[in-house]
């Protein structure tokens, strides 16, 4: 099938913190709406969309761990990283007040993430499948003293008002995002860049197998920024690992650490190298 290369899949409905993601970082392309992260990354494996935006994990709720078992099955590629923060937004009805606001709808997560706010105005809490679906449901129920929280895009597309920005409690909650690709697109190396890479790979459930595994890159300055573990066999045997890790594969160091993990690993997959995102550096804390 011949690949559409100008849409861009996602999970969830129009107005998702998925979307906005998309419209950031890929203007140029059509966001896709899909009901199921099986059927967005799926649509990239089928060459029917050009790439995908799937969330991986988020500052509040953590990893998304369907995301982990999902990616080994495809032969996708990881292309980039995108951290959108997220910024919750109080919706009404045009015209409406926060004086007339009775009740406020959304997906639990951020209806926990602006508990304080929503207990400032009294408003009773009613619980929604996501964000956007409680700002289009709001569109459509027409219900006068009810508010939805969800994103900016969401107030755009559903004809809602802002009463509040920035209605979450807490500052920093962030979702990183990954973009798939069908083609493995690995950037050159360069002096002044800082890159990604992704690695799957399984051990076998022996003692210090992981620690020698992973033991090239302490012996070689890598910095692994993340490791996630998951069973991804029905016997409970054998443990798979998610490795994210600053370097190039094309860095000697990088390739004296792989030659480490394959010694150890087995099934060992570079998922992608990609530059880091921004905001990677922006946070970074100095030890006191």
């Amino acid at each position: 099938m011949t690949q559409n290369n100008d849409i861009i899949a996602y999970q969830g409905i129009e107005g998702a913190y998925s979307h906005l993601s998309c419209s950031r970082v890929h203007p140029e392309l059509k966001p896709k709406a899909c009901k199921s992260f099986v059927e967005a990354m799926f649509m990239v494996e089928r060459g029917e969309a050009r790439l995908a935006m799937i969330p991986l994990e988020n500052s509040t709720a953590g990893r998304v761990e369907e995301i982990y078992r999902l990616m080994p099955k495809t032969q996708l590629h990881i292309i980039g990283e995108h951290f959108e923060p997220v910024n919750h937004c109080l919706l009404a009805l045009p015209g409406t007040k926060v004086e007339d606001l009775r009740s406020v709808a959304s997906h639990p997560q951020a209806l926990a993430q602006c508990e304080g706010n929503i207990k400032e105005l009294g408003l009773v809490q009613v619980a929604s499948l996501d964000t956007a679906g409680s700002a289009r449901e709001l569109s459509e129920t027409r219900v006068p003293d009810q508010a939805s929280i969800a994103s900016s895009l969401a107030a755009e597309l559903y004809g809602l008002d802002i009463l509040r920005d920035n209605f979450q409690d807490k500052t920093g909650n962030t979702t990183r995002f990954l973009i798939l690709a069908k083609e493995s697109r690995m950037p050159p190396l360069e002096d002044n860049l800082r890159y990604m890479t992704t690695i799957m790979f399984k051990v076998r459930n022996i003692p210090a197998a992981l620690y020698k595994a992973l033991g090239g890159f302490a012996t070689n300055g890598l910095n692994m920024v993340k490791l996630e573990s998951y069973m991804a066999s029905e016997t409970m045997q054998v443990s798979s690992f998610h490795l994210d890790v600053e370097g190039h594969p094309h860095d000697q160091a990088m390739q004296h650490a792989l030659q480490e993990l394959h010694f150890f690993a087995k099934e060992v997959r570079i998922m992608g190298t990609y530059q880091a995102h921004p905001f990677r550096l922006s946070h970074l804390r100095t030890d006191i």
